[in-house]
């Protein structure tokens, strides 16, 4: 017995069904005698000694089956059609695909109710209310059998909007199967995010900035710094906010380009503040020998 979703699928999509009797292959001689050539032409191969040890993985059988198809099999003379398969497929027009909207429709599932006179319908154990002017008629009920929250009502093929939820208790159509998600794969032992990092480094021919390698205040740095809590600080007498200062701009003049020593102690910028004069206001000295 052929499933009603099934038929529906196929008026969907405009496929025509064509039974074969079972346990009689000459009613499927087409598809039977690819099969036979299959196996005398390409797995007749694979037989020779030492010619399946050779494949390592379904990946390499697969390509060398794609190149034995369109190598050989394509291109030579069917003794029935005198043309080659290719170009016997090519004559015709390219078969249509459907779009991605007919595909969801010819998927979704459906189920004929007679609408009560509270203007309501049953679902498997759920109560739905539709348009009042569809009472005492035959409805169809479009929906997604793995939700039954969302139903479609269609009227002799045209739409009638959507069925509001009374009494929801099963959200998933009995006879719908959901698909069993295969075993994880076992581990193996490849770093995947590090390949990726590789190729991203080697595709920018970059070297990644290391965060570790920084100074320590390298984003203390980058603040402003206020003028005023400097001053403050150097007439506290602070020691250890002095030191930690000077540890600062030691190490944000290791980030700066280097320059020409004789630039450096004649080089003076109208306005510039010397944040040493101010942690040493009266050693004169000190100053001089940190400029």
């Amino acid at each position: 017995m052929i499933s009603k979703q099934l038929l529906r699928a196929l008026a969907v999509l405009g496929i025509q069904l064509t039974h074969s009797k079972p346990r009689q292959p000459a009613g499927r001689g087409k598809i039977e005698r690819v099969f036979r050539t299959v196996r005398e032409q390409f797995l007749i191969e694979l037989a020779a000694p030492g010619a399946l040890a050779k494949v390592q993985d379904l990946t390499q059988l697969n390509e060398l089956f794609t190149a034995w198809v369109e190598t050989v099999y394509h291109q030579r003379i069917h003794s029935e059609t005198g043309q080659t398969p290719l170009a016997r497929f090519t004559t015709t027009d390219p078969p249509v695909l459907p779009t991605p909207a007919a595909l969801h429709e010819a998927f979704l599932w459906s189920e004929t109710r007679l609408v009560a006179k509270t203007a309501t319908v049953s679902l498997h154990g759920n109560t739905y209310e539709v348009d009042a002017a569809l009472v005492g008629r035959r409805v169809e009920l479009v929906f997604d059998p793995f939700d039954l929250t969302r139903i479609q009502v269609r009227y002799q093929g045209r739409g009638m909007g959507a069925a509001i939820g009374h009494q929801i208790g099963r959200h998933v159509h009995p006879a719908a199967k959901p698909e069993t998600s295969p075993d994880p794969a076992p581990p193996t032992g490849i770093d995947y995010l590090a390949l990726v990092h590789d190729r991203h480094t080697a595709a920018l021919r970059v070297a990644p900035v290391n965060h570790s390698r920084l100074p320590h205040h390298a984003q203390d740095i980058t603040k402003h710094v206020d003028t005023a809590s400097i001053t403050d600080t150097a007439a506290g007498g602070n020691t250890g906010d002095d030191a930690g200062l000077e540890a600062e701009l030691a190490s944000f003049a290791t980030l700066l380009p280097a320059r020409p020593l004789a630039s450096t102690t004649d080089e003076v910028i109208p306005g510039q503040l010397d944040l040493l004069q101010q942690l040493h206001p009266n050693d004169d000295d000190d100053s001089q020998e940190h400029s």
